[in-house]
């Protein structure tokens, strides 16, 4: 995985610069003119305070030692102008403050600056200025540390707070003044969305440092992705796509690349750990054609984002091609095409810092006696009834429109309409529900599965009877040399040393006995439910559905003239609803121009007789929504009746009848696919965790005959020797004579001969004489060497089909209370499904 502090490049903004202006003396001259000298002398330290502000802004590196302090100033400033805005009216008028005009800089295109008397064009600069130190606290955070990481992320949302502000309630007047293209609302928007875009990469260095699990990982970086085209794409629109530099373009957009790769790589270690190889392999090919086409355009990118985008190609090709070797060999699924899969999802855990509180000016102090306190609550008695009316026209359309929805439901338009058609359509739950059944291979994939469920069970029984054939041969031996010695072959028998294998073995045989009945009812189950389930292999779906079609015998020949009327009143109401998404739109525009302030402060007529004039030009757009909404009630008349004329001559009734049968049969085949399907793939674990329980016993049985081999192989030369070497003439010890061996001495043929205790170890430990001390199995000789594994190993016993409930339960023979569990027991894929047999629901 990549490093997330190699792999996050940043960008910051720098800040716009300005030229000297001195606004003590034009505000003083427009203090004493307006109001008197008196006046002006009293907000002299104001006057003062404002200036000095003014000058510390024009000289960021020499008044302020650090970005945090350089951000205090511009929000105190800008909390300054906010108060000085409605009491000086900055134009070009001679009545206004005329003498005054503020020069600012372009900030990505230096050379071009503009210097006019607007105090917005001095709002939206220093907002811009704000939003960039924001930003550059943000890169310079130490991102290697949590503290810092939280800082930068902090930094940046709040720089795309300040963005939003600037777009919000600054931009469109500083644009209407003639202010330069970076505090245009286009551009305000784009770095509010490139600011978030960094404060979510922070987010996602943080989950990958927490080693959270890839799901949310690939949320994350989606997201991150999103935000960065959401840039690009205002990148490339106008007024921008000429604007900033390609470097900056090639930035963002290499990004947004760069995190869809990483989302689609993310994602892929979920699946590959739920086993769905298929899907991972399409999404990997996804992230790495993203990749590559965006590295193709890249120009001008830092380096370091090149070599991270590298890593990042280079860890989506080594699990692609491990993947596709996974399903080559293992899986076999079909992957599927890009466009089937659902688009994947993205978590935003970052917003735009509200600024509304920091830069509140209702607290500050300046010029507190310019302002008169009628004139404030005049402009807040407006701000109300004009509230009161945008709040009554927007209710009134919402109810159209969802009086609109409502009455077109209940009619069931425009779906007939497109039924009639051949735009047949089913629900989106439905639809995906189909989707998946499909990719997983459908009912015709079924036997496929069926066949892999038998070839399973063969191998298992294939085993039990090779473990069967082991021990049987082995105790055929036993018996062979025990019948030949005699009472001279005094080791236990095979059987009541096997006892336990033997049981674990007629286990798996009654495991394997009822799991085959379990196979045949599901391989009775899927033909039972072949012709439900066949409709789920239709391919669209949708031409699986009934169609509404003409009558066969036409009377007067007018079904063309019915539903082209009706066709012609629908798309009359979808104009309508569409005017009334205008006139909201322009109720919010206009709300959002409506600002009295100035003329408020400048009228010295009744401020009753300002409210009415202003007021009235909210009149036509009242007027045209009561029209729109008479107009839809009008025609929705109109419509029903059409649809009901539709409705007899097309038999709609029972359209509707047939169409709900259908989706009633498609979601019983869905439900009876999922069911089988399950119980297949209970079925193959089961399959799976008995092979390996069988291949361990197995194991044990051939430990245990090996072992036994050599016990007997010793014993057998034991016996012959000591054969060999006796008569069989009683003597007064021991009541038989040894014989000599051919071409012994015959002075050493009545010498009774004993073997050498150093040369001729005891081969049988004491423990057979005594059975009750014996161990569970077999005791292994002194020349061989035992297992590491212990041999009395215990292990738990399976489920055959984990999970499984219904009807056809069972369980293992349990052992008596009193009876100690057997030392060889077969595990379980899942301890709390121990004892359950695979049954089909």
């Amino acid at each position: 995985m990549s490093s997330p502090s190699v792999v996050n490049v940043m960008l910051s903004v720098q800040e716009k610069k300005t030229a000297a202006v001195d606004l003590y003396g034009p505000l003083r001259q427009y203090i004493a003119a307006t109001f008197s000298e008196r006046e002006a002398q009293a907000n002299e330290d104001d006057l003062q305070t404002v200036r000095q502000m003014r000058s510390d802004l024009e000289s960021p590196s020499s008044t302020a030692s650090s970005p945090e302090l350089r951000r205090d100033l511009l929000q105190h400033y800008f909390r300054a102008l906010a108060l000085i805005e409605p009491r000086f009216p900055i134009s070009p008028d001679r009545a206004h403050v005329h003498s005054l005009a503020f020069t600012w800089h372009d900030a990505f295109k230096a050379n071009k600056k503009v210097s006019l008397p607007s105090i917005h064009i001095e709002k939206a600069a220093v907002l811009f200025n704000l939003a960039a130190v924001y930003s550059q606290i943000a890169l310079s955070a130490d991102r290697s540390s949590a503290a810092g990481l939280k800082q930068a992320c902090n930094s940046f949302q709040a720089a795309a707070g300040a963005f939003a502000f600037l777009r919000d309630h600054v931009a469109a007047k500083a644009v209407a003044a003639g202010a330069t293209l970076d505090v245009s609302p286009e551009c305000a928007f784009m770095l509010e969305r490139l600011m978030l875009a960094q404060a979510q990469e922070c987010f996602f260095e943080k989950v990958i440092a927490d080693a959270k699990p890839p799901g949310l990982c690939s949320k994350v970086a989606r997201q991150v992705g999103l935000y960065y085209e959401e840039a690009y794409a205002a990148l490339n629109a106008s007024p921008l796509n000429q604007y900033f530099d390609r470097t900056w373009v090639s930035h963002v957009q290499l990004k947004a690349a760069q995190f869809y790769a990483e989302a689609c790589f993310r994602y892929s270690l979920e699946l590959h750990d739920k086993e769905e190889i298929a899907e991972e392999i399409a999404r990997l090919k996804i992230g790495l054609g993203t990749l590559t086409d965006a590295k193709k355009s890249a120009k001008g990118v830092a380096q370091p984002l090149l070599d991270a985008v590298s890593r990042l190609e280079s860890n989506v090709n080594r699990n692609l091609e491990r993947a596709m070797k996974e399903n080559d060999r293992v899986y076999l699924m079909r992957v599927p095409a890009a466009s089937s899969l659902s688009a994947l999802p993205g978590a935003s855990l970052v917003k735009p810092m509200p600024l509304g509180e920091v830069l509140d000016a209702s607290k500050e102090r300046l010029f507190p006696g310019l302002v008169p306190d009628i004139s404030t609550k005049a402009l807040s008695r407006y701000t109300e009834m004009v509230d009161d009316i945008i709040r009554t026209q927007a209710e009134k359309l919402q109810q159209g429109s969802e009086m609109t929805r409502v009455k077109l439901k209940e009619m069931d338009l425009p779906d007939s309409i497109l039924a009639l058609e051949g735009n047949f359509s089913l629900p989106v739950d439905l639809k995906e529900d189909i989707e998946a059944v499909q990719i997983s291979g459908g009912p015709s994939g079924l036997e496929s599965e069926l066949q892999q469920l038998r070839d399973l069970k063969r191998v298992n029984q294939e085993l039990v009877v090779q473990t069967e054939e082991l021990l049987q041969k082995e105790a055929n031996e036993d018996t062979h040399f025990r019948t030949q010695f005699g009472t001279r072959w005094t080791r236990p028998q095979s059987s009541t040393l096997t006892k336990n294998l033997q049981d674990r073995l007629n286990g798996f045989a009654a495991n394997l006995k009822q799991a085959a009945e379990s196979d045949a009812r599901i391989e009775r189950a899927v033909k039972d439910n072949a012709a439900l389930m066949a409709i789920l292999d239709r391919r669209p779906i949708e031409s699986a559905l009934p169609s509404l079609a003409r009558p066969i015998m036409s009377l007067d020949g007018n079904e063309d003239a019915i539903v082209g009327a009706l066709k012609q009143s629908l798309r009359q109401l979808e104009t309508l609803g569409a005017q009334r998404a205008g006139l909201e739109d322009m109720l919010k525009d206009m709300r959002r121009k409506d600002d009295i302030l100035p003329k408020l402060m400048a009228s010295t007529g009744s401020h009753e007789d300002l409210f009415k004039k202003e007021l009235a030009k909210y009149d036509q757009i009242c007027e045209e929504i009561a029209q729109n909404i008479e107009s839809q009630d009008q025609l929705l008349l109109q419509i029903e009746a059409q649809n009901d004329e539709f409705a007899a001559v097309f038999n709609l009734e029972d359209y509707k009848v047939a169409r709900e049968k259908c989706s009633k049969q498609i979601s019983a085949a869905i439900a009876k696919y999922q069911e089988i399907k399950e119980n297949v793939n209970e079925g193959l674990k089961f399959y799976v965790t008995l092979q390996d329980a069988i291949t361990n016993v197995k194991q044990l049985c051939s430990d245990f005959v090996m072992t036994r081999n050599i016990q007997c192989q010793e014993m057998v030369e034991d016996v012959q020797r000591q054969t060999a070497g006796l008569n069989f003439t009683a003597d007064g010890k021991t009541g038989y004579t040894h014989r000599a061996a051919p071409g012994q001495s015959s002075s050493r043929r009545n010498t009774p001969q004993r073997p050498e205790p150093a040369s001729h170890p005891q081969p049988y430990p004491a423990y057979y004489a005594a059975p009750q001390q014996q161990p569970p199995y077999y005791a292994p000789s002194s020349q061989y060497q035992r297992p590491q594994q212990p041999l009395n190993h215990e292990y738990g016993q399976p489920a055959a089909y984990p999970g499984w409930t219904g009807p056809y339960s069972g369980t293992h023979p349990q052992q008596p209370a009193s009876h100690p569990p057997p030392p060889y027991t077969l595990p379980g894929p899942h301890p709390h499904h121990q004892g359950t047999y695979y049954r089909p629901r």
